[in-house]
């Protein structure tokens, strides 16, 4: 059994070393170092990523931390709520009363942009200087960031996971994102998003072993007025993402139904 495991655990990559590591004098990973850049120049934000708050340096292995951006976006907003509209705040509450038990991410379903940035499962980017593709671990899904010049679609087919632009301020790059289907949640307890939402994310690489990403809702359906979240991510090394299928010997959607 120990040799079987063994080959398994090798054919997944598990602590497979990342390429290109900076390292300090005692050979040991320069988290702090430059950012790497792209063949244009901009920071290349390659890499697996793991939601500040999991398995964070220092703290590895220790499990989620008791208070994160995934749990309360208060969390990233320095302690702040958002501004919910009446109706907002009063289908917060009942989602937060019943255990958010009918997030998309109990049900198996797409969890949508913001949700995927702040969730405890890892991400890995791959980027060039015309494209962005975020492949998240949980139910092996999917977003691509376009950053080739074009515009966002008038009329987009509204999505889980909307249409992404993106254009460089610096060393910023500022991404845009329409086109959300209706009743999205922002994060586990419920904040709704609606189709009028309106998302755009600041994110840097200020360092090799870190992002910044600050995200602004602006969705006046469901908010009084624009707010923002910082969903911060540290680099994971040596390590790949492994496949997950939320519904694979799933038991827990018909014993929601109905509560």
């Amino acid at each position: 059994m120990i040799a079987v495991l063994s080959i398994s655990i090798d054919a997944q990559w598990v602590r497979y070393p990342t390429a290109g590591v900076p390292r300090t004098r005692d050979g040991k990973p320069n988290l702090a170092a430059p950012a790497p850049r792209l063949p244009n120049g901009k920071p290349d934000f390659s890499g697996v990523w793991n939601n500040d708050g999991y398995g964070a340096p220092g703290q590895e292995g220790t499990g989620p931390t008791p208070k994160t951006v995934f749990f309360d976006l208060s969390h990233g907003m320095k302690g702040a709520t958002p501004p919910y509209q009446p109706w907002a705040a009063e289908l917060y509450a009942k989602r937060r009363d019943e255990q958010a038990k009918d997030n998309p991410d109990a049900r198996c379903l797409p969890i949508g942009a913001l949700q995927m940035l702040a969730h405890p499962l890892p991400k890995k980017i791959l980027h060039n200087p015309r494209l962005l593709v975020i492949l998240h671990e949980r139910n092996m899904e999917f977003r691509q960031i376009f950053v080739d010049g074009r515009a966002l679609p008038a009329d987009p087919q509204p999505s889980w996971y909307g249409y992404s632009t993106g254009r460089w301020e610096g060393d910023t790059l500022v991404v845009e994102t329409v086109g959300f289907r209706d009743g999205l949640w922002a994060d586990f307890w419920g904040s709704p998003l609606t189709a009028r939402a309106r998302m755009t994310e600041r994110i840097r690489r200020p360092r090799f072993g870190a992002l910044e990403i600050d995200v602004t809702i602006d969705d006046p359906v469901a908010y009084t007025k624009p707010w923002t979240v910082a969903v911060n991510q540290h680099l994971a090394l040596d390590a790949e993402l492994l496949e997950y299928a939320c519904l694979e010997n799933e038991k827990d959607v018909p014993r929601l139904v109905g509560k």
